[in-house]
């Protein structure tokens, strides 16, 4: 092998190859170094949550979780359908970093945890969690969030809550496919759409059949898009005779025998890859009856709402994530005589980027503080149940779909180097869409609004008394919210999508204005309210004040 100093020697010169003006290894950091959400989980009632939350983040920021969750994606699942010897066994095979990721997830608590502590703010501790951890990948936040969702659901359904809900809350990781009863811990998934319907679910055509046995049905038909197929147990929707109803349908019987669970294929997806999503079919398929028949939308609203506040959760996480590494790049950079981080426009662009993520991480810490009262009880008047039921159906719009356009400018902060998937920016922006399209997407929520506007008109006035917090304090923010009071008299399907995006950056602001510094709050204002702003970010204006911005978010930034 030629050394340097002959290469240097043999062509008259330093070696093409010396590595000059990169950015070093971000890992290892700190996930949880972020002020606004730190500052969000202590006002919402975690704060005993803290120090756990701390030490979680430096793992997620650590080489080796890092190095999963590249591992996880670049080594896809493996649907394996039968054995050597032609059994049929509808397996799944994943990474061993997928095992690791899930392990930690679930040790963590940020599974179904929360619904067995009865600590206050037990459900805002997880979605900071998941703030958290989300620095490392997202696939397997998809099986960790169906788990807690189902809780909710299955309680319809007490005796089968009592047999599963112990492990589903469990701490305990435990792959592989045998009697639920007879492990540690399980995961559950959901099968609701069908290639007909999507989020039409009341066109499924799954049937449901009863049996001889009092809550036993039998399911035929074929779902369309059923993620983490290795979990446990699902809850589906099919037809029974008294119409949709819900059912849980475990992959094993209890007598040990695989039930009839066929995966037909596993998606080709954009992203998410980590994450095995698949088209199963039943075919005489065991299942039992969760809630009354023909109560099958009622029995898995609460799921929704589970699922809608992971997808803000895992939003914004993406956007913190993809901040930081947008950071990091600027302040080793250098262009044009100085680094990235200290020339002004690359300024502006981090300071419009955090922003944005503090926005979406004080509203899904609100958020989950809503959840949290809601699910405790601790909420006497149920204002709180119904600002979740209105603003979680918002943020969902609003924040998932900012996901893209912000991954995609941090991305470019990186130029080439961010283009590239050794960087792990693509597969932040793959896994963008997702969020906007799982559990409904844009058009879903914006119309569940006004659905519940106008049959839940309780909801409008938590939405209102949650902006009248902030009264007085922005007159900028007044006037938003003078314009969506005028603008609900004029709702419609047509202008649903502005109607909550109104929302949403009202709703948002005010937050801001309550708990984040005038910096911040101001130039949210300013730009998202007062339209001092352009159609791409980096379009402060001259008075913002980036410094204070960046080094909120980005603490060594200078």
């Amino acid at each position: 092998m030629v050394s340097t100093l002959d290469e240097q020697q043999a062509y008259g010169g330093p070696a093409t190859h010396d590595v000059t003006n990169q950015a070093p290894p971000l890992t290892p950091y700190d996930a949880s170094d972020d002020t606004a959400l730190l500052e969000g989980l202590r006002r919402e009632g975690a704060g005993w949550a803290e120090e756990e939350l701390r030490r979680l983040g430096r793992q997620a920021g650590s080489a080796q979780a890092q190095e999963w969750a590249d591992l996880a994606n670049r080594h896809e699942p493996e649907l394996r359908t039968h054995d050597r010897y032609g059994n049929r066994v509808d397996e799944v095979e994943f990474h061993p970093s997928w095992h690791h990721l899930m392990r930690t997830a679930i040790t963590e608590g940020l599974a179904a945890a929360p619904w067995a502590d009865d600590r206050p703010g037990a459900h805002v501790a997880r979605s900071a969690g998941g703030l958290v951890w989300g620095h490392t990948e997202a696939g397997h936040g998809c099986p960790t969030s169906m788990t807690y969702a189902a809780v909710p659901a299955l309680r319809r359904q007490p005796e089968l809550a009592k047999v599963y809900e112990p492990l589903l809350t469990s701490r305990e990781y435990e792959p592989g496919l045998r009697v639920p009863t007879e492990k540690r811990g399980l995961l559950a998934g959901m099968g609701m759409t069908e290639k007909q319907g999507g989020s039409d679910v009341r066109t499924n055509t799954t049937t449901a059949t009863p049996t001889t046995e009092p809550g036993v049905y039998t399911l035929r038909g074929h779902k369309w898009f059923t993620s983490a197929p290795m979990c446990d147990v699902f809850l589906v929707l099919a037809q029974a005779p008294g119409g949709l109803s819900c059912f849980l349908v475990p992959r094993v019987l209890p007598d040990g025998t695989r039930n009839t669970f066929r995966i037909q294929r596993l998606k080709d997806k954009l992203g998410n890859r980590s994450n095995a999503s698949s088209e199963p079919e039943f075919d005489g398929t065991v299942a039992w009856l969760v809630g009354p028949e023909g109560h099958g939308v009622k029995t898995i609203i609460e799921m929704v709402n589970c699922t809608r506040l992971d997808c803000v959760m895992m939003s914004a996480a993406l956007m913190r994530k993809s901040l930081v590494e947008a950071g990091h790049h600027a302040r080793h950079r250098s262009a044009f005589g100085a680094r990235l981080v200290d020339q002004p426009l690359m300024r502006n662009v981090l300071a419009d980027l955090a922003l944005e993520s503090e926005a979406a991480t004080t509203l899904t810490l609100r958020l989950a503080g809503a959840a949290d009262r809601a699910i405790r009880g601790d909420d006497a008047d149920g204002a709180e149940a119904a600002f979740r039921r209105i603003a979680t159906a918002v943020g969902k719009y609003w924040v998932t779909k900012r996901g893209p356009a912000f991954t995609a400018e941090a991305l470019e902060c990186l130029g080439g180097n961010g283009y590239v998937e050794d960087s792990g920016m693509p597969r932040h922006y793959r896994e963008a869409p997702l969020l906007s399209i799982w559990e409904g997407s844009g058009n879903v929520n914006a119309l569940d609004v006004l659905r519940a506007l106008s049959r839940e008109p309780g909801t409008a006035e938590a939405l209102f008394s949650e902006l009248a917090l902030a009264r007085g304090a922005d007159a900028r923010l007044d006037a938003a919210v003078a314009r969506l009071k005028n603008g609900l008299s004029e709702a419609s399907q047509t202008t649903a999508r502005r109607l909550v995006e109104q929302m949403a950056l009202t709703l948002q602001a005010s937050l801001l204005v309550r708990h984040a510094p005038p910096a911040v709050a101001d130039a949210f204002c300013a730009t998202r309210l007062g339209g001092d702003w352009g159609q791409a970010f980096g379009t402060l204006p001259e008075t913002a004040g980036l410094d204070a911005i960046l080094e909120r978010a980005l603490p060594d930034a200078d």
